[in-house]
């Protein structure tokens, strides 16, 4: 177990040191962000302002600055908000994180059940329309789900409102857009898990008990068939932040996706650098917690 978790950690490292290279590269290959903050000033004025930002240094050394200001969380000041970037990318955190615990919340109080009535009465019509619904929402694009959603309850119906945060109304369409996005791909993977210990000894043992299916199907089914569910949903949740960015974006949701996306147009590379290392942070670490998670669930692990 000691040397599982190590190797994770280890990776953890890794992961780390690859976010911050990739996305450094990605930056300064995009553009020159002064081009943008003072598009009709004099190039020697545009000169000072490189110097002042400290774009004019090789950028090995822009990197060496990066890393080391990175490990003591502070990514320099936003080109355009003139304050701390990373202050400005944890204020908006924990809607970024609010909209997707409600969007898994909402996937698995769909999935949970309708995967689990597919794999109990498999090869049914509601197995066969649940399948239906699995390919045909796994090939829909999570921008276009918002769009519908919006058209369909603020625009036609006028139920929710089109956009915002700040009332239970508003949070409503958001949440649903992103677990939609999801809930697909949630209910295979509960459906396969159940099919597979369904039909396993114990399972059969509990039912000649005399045990309503109810409970052999939650009490022994699903908490065997949890390790998966369990392993998606962590992998999932890092695909969730990065949907949540075109959901904020959809519905004006102000959060981290959305500040982000304003700032890959405006070459803002503090508030970028600091929001991508933020969100990765947060995936791995959420990773990390569902291994931990997965050795004390699964026995044969623990053992090694």
């Amino acid at each position: 177990m000691s040397a599982f978790l190590i190797r994770r950690l280890l990776r953890f490292v890794v992961v780390c040191v690859g976010v911050s290279v990739v996305t450094f590269s990605i930056l300064h290959a995009s553009g020159d962000p002064v081009a943008l903050i003072m598009p009709e000033a004099p190039e020697a004025d545009r000169v000072k302002l490189r110097e002042a930002l400290g774009l004019s240094d090789p950028l090995p050394t822009q990197f060496v600055r990066f890393v080391t200001n990175a490990a003591h969380g502070e990514f320099g000041r936003s080109f355009f908000y003139r304050e701390p970037a990373f202050g400005l990318v944890i204020e908006r955190m924990p809607t970024t994180l609010a909209l997707t615990c409600l969007a898994v919340a909402v996937a698995l109080a769909v999935a949970l059940p309708v995967g689990i009535y597919s794999a109990v009465r498999r090869n049914t019509v509601t197995d066969h329309a649940a399948t239906v619904v699995v390919f045909l929402g796994q090939s829909m694009p999570v921008f276009w789900i918002g769009i519908m959603l919006m058209l369909l309850f603020a625009v036609q119906w006028r139920l929710l409102p089109v956009s915002g945060w700040d009332t239970w109304p508003s949070v409503v369409l958001p949440s649903v857009t992103l677990g939609a996005f999801t809930t697909p791909l949630f209910m295979r993977i509960i459906r396969s898990s159940m099919l597979e210990v369904i039909n396993l000894d114990y399972v059969r043992t509990a039912r000649a008990k005399g045990l309503s299916e109810w409970l052999v199907i939650c009490r022994h089914a699903l908490r065997n068939a949890a390790l998966p569910i369990v392993t998606v949903i962590g992998l999932q949740f890092g695909l969730l932040l990065g949907g949540a960015v075109l959901t904020e974006t959809v519905f004006a949701v102000p959060g981290v996706g959305r500040l982000l996306v304003r700032a890959i147009v405006q070459l803002d590379f503090p508030i970028v650098q600091a929001g991508v290392f933020l969100l990765a942070m947060i995936i791995v670490s959420v990773n990390f917690l569902v291994d931990v998670l997965y050795v004390y669930l699964n026995p044969t692990i623990r053992l090694r």
